[in-house]
């Protein structure tokens, strides 16, 4: 145990850094990081395992930021762990700098996740906990033994994906879970009793967490608090720490500027600055300073480690040396690479909906893919996870053995989750439900898309065709949507999100493939929920792997090429036929995903839609998402409403989508 006054030196040195980076930047947040210094310190100097030598070693710890706007404390306590240098504490907030305003995953320097909206953070570390639960079924207790520590405020508790994550925790009873909950009552614009009455006590031992009440400035407090919750053998831990907002922050006049609102999201301002870094025993002169003593205390805990570590690798490898086979597939899922599928036993039932095609492929990777976790927001038997889950069981609390996580109508909490299941490692998730109802997880696929993240979102009930549930169940705008994200290249050049909306089963197999070979970002797989006639039977589907290609049986000299994603290739077939009965010749094209397209080869590109060409685009979304193929010179169908309560077959004709429609669309093209 460390003396207290060391403690407490170490907790002001990180609160000098911390002030010292805002207010060297002119921008950032201060109070909570001084506030939470107290613990992280404990934490980091007492309590958190990982190898100084290998910092992506499978069995460490994770810590789970929740709030990043408190990234100056984070880098403050990495800087003191060796993983950042005093110049890099300098550069914070700058361009190229490592030490940006929010966290970004950099588990080499220990950085588990990108956080920044607040609720999702907490999220990835239940989800991480779920993974460590379930690959300790599979390998060892001495392979997966250890702990997910989580640092939330009072804002992420207030987000409504708190309510899914203390749900869905304690209802596993993921004992591996330590959660520090920042409770400082200050809020960025007004304090918390003015928003929020609630007894966050009594709502997490509702759950079924254990819930113990510190002074969260205490070192002594929080060790025990630690000790406690790492002995809790049946539920997860909230540690709830009364904090000072400020900790240590003094005004111009040598006044407190402790528990202000003043303190949280702005530099404490010159005077004040140089008053609080005074009274924290600092030099606002020369304020970028590791004291000795802390910088001491460092080292030894990276020797304690070094030691316990030593003794954790010798028994993987006794492990390892006893479980080859185990061994060797433990190593091949914390890889990264994208899993070995052998597709050639798949077959699809003809003309059948996207959705059931995805069921038939989840199927397949749900007996070949054993690292691999579906999930659904209580619509497994309709968005047809149940693909997956037939061939598995659920998880339940006291056996995460099952491969089929049920969150519960939360779709937002579900995709965080599954995400932090990637981050932990070693586990490929993908999640589903409605696709309308993606408009509640927009929030989690742009931070999937940042971590470069490769969860495989299944969205069903693709269209308006979703028919007698009516316009509050019927995507319009959600694919225009996710096709703009879609337009968004990462920090490597790539397609941020890559989207599929498959033309028939035999496409959506193809689709499936592709998703799960691609590991570099997320996947976005938009299905159907009626039956869909195959396209022409000579389609080589593998052409489809180009985002964008001829379906077989088009005329080679063409009057107009007809364009068309999902359900509406079929549609452009049948009116296709009548066009040819015209005298018009067509070529048709399916577009699965222009992302992929617009990443072929300029001569690629020209060989599908030539230059000039007129194109008829046809879509159940809005217009624009296929404008930018159409161009100039061609014309797109599609809504401009939110769509009506009606059998499909009806909407199809009373809103145009039909082969005679298409006809008279076509026709009118050429006439221009």
């Amino acid at each position: 145990m460390n003396d207290k006054k060391l403690m407490n030196l170490a907790a002001d040195n990180i609160r000098i850094l911390a002030a010292s980076m805002v207010e060297k930047a002119k921008s950032g947040h201060p109070g909570g990081a001084m506030g939470g210094a107290d613990f992280i310190n404990v934490l980091f100097s007492e309590f958190l395992i990982f190898d100084p030598e290998n910092p992506s070693w499978e069995g460490r710890d994770r810590f789970f930021l929740d709030p990043g706007h408190m990234s100056p404390m984070l880098y403050s306590a990495l800087a003191l762990q060796g993983k950042f240098t005093i110049d890099e504490l300098q550069q914070f907030r700058q361009w190229g700098s490592p030490t940006p305003g929010h966290p970004e995953r950099d588990i080499l320097r220990g950085i588990e996740n990108t956080s920044g909206p607040l609720g999702q953070g907490h999220a990835y570390g239940a989800g991480a906990a779920i993974a460590q639960k379930f690959l300790e079924t599979k390998l060892s207790h001495t392979m997966m033994q250890h702990t997910i520590y989580i640092y939330i405020s009072d804002g992420g508790i207030q987000e409504e994906i708190s309510q899914g994550v203390g749900r869905l925790a304690g209802a596993l009873g993921l004992d591996n879970i330590v959660m520090f909950y920042d409770s400082n009552d200050i809020q960025l614009s007004t304090e918390c009793g003015v928003v929020t009455c609630e007894n966050t006590a009594a709502k997490y031992e509702s759950w079924g967490w254990k819930v113990i009440t510190i002074d969260g400035n205490d070192a002594d407090e929080i060790r025990q608090a630690l000790k406690e919750a790492k002995a809790e053998k049946e539920k997860p831990t909230l540690i709830i720490g009364n904090t000072v907002m400020g900790k240590g922050a003094l005004r111009a006049d040598g006044s407190s500027f402790e528990h202000h609102i003043g303190t949280h999201g702005a530099p404490l301002g010159a005077e004040a600055y140089q008053k609080t870094i005074i009274n924290l025993g600092g030099n606002p002169n020369d304020p970028f300073v590791v004291y000795p003593e802390v910088k001491e205390l460092y080292a030894k805990r990276n020797e304690e480690l070094r030691d316990i570590v030593a003794k954790r690798h010798q028994e993987e490898a006794e492990w390892a040396k006893n479980n080859p086979q185990l061994a060797a597939q433990m190593k091949e899922w914390f890889s990264g690479n994208a899993p070995k599928v052998d597709w050639s036993t798949l077959t699809q039932k003809p003309d059948a909906a996207t959705r059931v095609a995805s069921a038939a492929c989840l199927g397949l990777l749900a007996e070949q893919v054993p690292n691999m976790v579906c999930s659904s927001a209580d619509l497994s038997n309709s968005d047809r996870t149940d693909g997956f889950l037939n061939k598995t069981h659920e998880m339940k609390r006291g056996d995460l053995s099952g491969a089929f996580f049920q969150a519960g109508v939360s779709e937002l909490t579900m995709a965080c989750m599954c995400i932090g299941m990637y981050l932990h490692g070693g586990v490929i998730p993908a999640c589903g439900t409605f696709f309308v109802f993606s408009d509640y997880m927009k929030p989690a696929v742009r931070m999937a898309a940042l971590m470069r993240v490769p969860i495989k979102f299944i969205w069903t009930h693709d269209a308006f065709r979703v028919g007698e549930d009516g316009p509050t169940h019927e995507p319009v705008e959600q694919e225009a949507q996710i096709r703009l994200m879609e337009k968004l290249k990462n920090h490597c050049g790539e397609d941020s999100v890559r989207v599929f909306r498959p033309a028939d089963v035999n496409e959506t197999t193809v689709c499936w493939q592709m998703a799960m070979e691609n590991m570099n970002t997320p996947t976005a797989l938009i299905l159907s929920r009626q039956n869909v006639k195959n396209i022409h039977p000579d389609t080589n589907y593998e052409l489809a792997r180009r985002g964008a290609y001829v379906v077989a049986g088009s005329d080679n000299k063409f009057d107009v090429i007809l364009l068309a994603s999902g359900s509406e290739v079929a549609t452009l077939e049948a009116g296709a036929e009548l066009l040819r009965k015209d005298g018009v010749k067509v070529r048709i094209v399916s577009v699965p995903s222009e992302g992929l397209f617009r990443m072929q080869s300029k001569e690629y590109q020209e060989e599908v839609l030539p230059t000039g060409s007129k194109i008829f685009g046809l879509t159940a979304g809005l217009p624009v998402t296929l404008e930018g193929l159409v161009g100039a010179n061609g014309k797109v169908y599609g809504l401009n409403s939110f769509g009506f309560s009606a059998p499909f077959k009806v909407l199809d004709e009373k809103l145009g989508f039909t082969a005679e429609n298409v006809y008279h669309q076509v026709k009118s093209l050429i006439r221009e």
